[in-house]
């Protein structure tokens, strides 16, 4: 089955780099699939409601997914960056700061582009 990610129109971004950010984004979310990086598995029987932990914690995923890819593409600024900074906070404080889920977001965000880009670890 052939799986889409859906974005709206490029025009409808003040510029290509949010575009990017985003597409980026989704594209860190399609990995959770069991037949690429399997974070769905984990999530298996538990409450994936807006705000929950697991929630919060696959908004981290993808949002530090989607600025590791802006760094290494080399397309990356400091909008974007603040951006992503400011995302990221967002979703830390809904999960308290809790250091546990910053440390497992960025082992789970690592692998995910390390799927999307290709590269055996």
């Amino acid at each position: 089955m052939l799986d889409l990610i859906q974005l709206p129109l490029f025009e409808q971004f003040k510029d290509a780099n949010e575009y990017y950010s985003t597409a980026f984004h989704e594209s860190i979310h399609s990995t959770m699939k069991e037949s690429r990086c399997n974070r769905a598995e984990e999530r298996k029987d538990k409450l994936v409601a807006f705000s929950s932990d697991e929630y919060s914690k696959e908004e981290l995923v993808a949002e530090l997914g989607s600025a590791s890819l802006m760094n290494i593409i080399g397309i990356e600024t400091r909008k974007s960056f603040r951006n992503s900074s400011a995302y990221i906070q967002s979703w830390l404080s809904v999960l308290k700061n809790d250091v546990k889920f910053i440390v497992s977001a960025s082992s789970e965000a690592e692998k995910a582009v390390n799927y999307i880009l290709n590269i055996e670890a």
